[in-house]
């Protein structure tokens, strides 16, 4: 991988050289590789989906959890838990199948990496 963050439960890489998967997402003992395609949409609905929680976090009593989910024709993404630490998981949809998720804390860290990683 070109461009490679990692952490405690994640890891998230971009090659923007390689010929068909340019994506990587991982946790402790998974990883799989995206094209350019899964992993744009990875990024932008990861990010979306943040904002999207913790703008309802005014709507929420304390301690209430939401879940909230998008998909494109590549990847389906769900968020899930309190404004303030929530899961993230993920199924893609198109060719191979594959399925992964991260705990509240690797996904913060996912968060905050995606903009250092991403090019486009």
């Amino acid at each position: 991988m070109r461009h490679l963050k990692e952490g405690l439960g994640w890891r998230l890489g971009y090659d923007p050289d390689a010929s068909v998967f340019k994506g990587l997402v991982g946790g402790d003992r998974w990883t799989v590789e995206l094209t350019e395609a899964e992993f744009a949409d990875f990024c932008r609905l990861t990010l979306q989906l943040a904002d999207t929680v913790r703008s309802l976090a005014n709507e929420l009593m304390d301690e209430e959890r939401i879940c909230c989910e998008q998909e494109t024709a590549h990847i389906w993404l769900e968020v899930e838990g309190l404004p303030t630490a929530f899961d993230l998981r993920f199924i893609l949809l198109a060719g191979r199948r594959a399925e992964g998720g991260w705990t509240a804390t690797a996904t913060a860290n996912i968060i905050q990496a995606i903009p250092a990683l991403t090019l486009f």
